[in-house]
C-alpha cells in the first residue's frame, strides 16, 4: 500500500507542478498520462477520472485527455490520481501566476514528498 500511495502522490506531484494559467486540461492529461506510465502503471487513469478544475461543484471541468479548456489565471485544481489497491493522492490547489498553492494540507498528518511537486499525504499509522 505505501508504494501504491507513493506512486500516486508521484503523479500528483508531477501534475500540481504543471498546473499553470494556460496549460489546458489536455496538457495537464498528458502528464497524469506519463506519470502514470513511468512509474509502471500506464493505463491506469482509465479506472477513475483524474480531477480537474474545482470550485462551486465537485468539479467544474473534469480532465479528459482532448480538453482544450485552459486553466485561467487564478482557479483552483484537484487533481485526484489514483493506484488500484488503495493508492490516492488529493487536496485542492490555488493555482495562480505566480505559484500552485495546496490549500487543503494538513502538515499534522504524515507526508510524502515526491519527485516533483509538494509534500502529498501519506498513511497515517496508528
Amino acid at each position: 500500500m505505501r508504494d501504491r500511495v507513493a506512486t500516486a502522490a508521484a503523479v500528483d506531484g508531477a501534475v500540481l507542478s504543471a498546473s499553470r494559467p494556460g496549460a489546458t486540461i489536455a496538457e495537464l492529461f498528458a502528464v497524469l498520462e506519463h506519470a502514470y506510465a513511468d512509474a509502471g502503471f500506464p493505463g491506469e487513469w482509465r479506472l477513475h477520472h483524474q480531477g480537474g478544475i474545482t470550485g462551486y461543484a465537485g468539479r467544474e471541468v473534469f480532465a479528459t485527455p482532448h480538453d482544450e479548456t485552459a486553466l485561467p489565471d487564478a482557479c483552483a485544481v484537484a487533481w485526484n490520481p489514483s493506484v488500484t489497491g488503495g493508492g490516492k493522492s488529493e487536496d485542492t490547489a490555488l493555482v495562480t501566476d505566480g505559484a500552485t498553492e495546496v490549500i487543503t494540507r494538513t502538515p499534522d498528518l504524515p507526508e510524502v514528498q515526491p519527485p516533483t511537486g509538494p509534500p502529498r499525504p501519506a498513511i497515517v499509522e496508528l
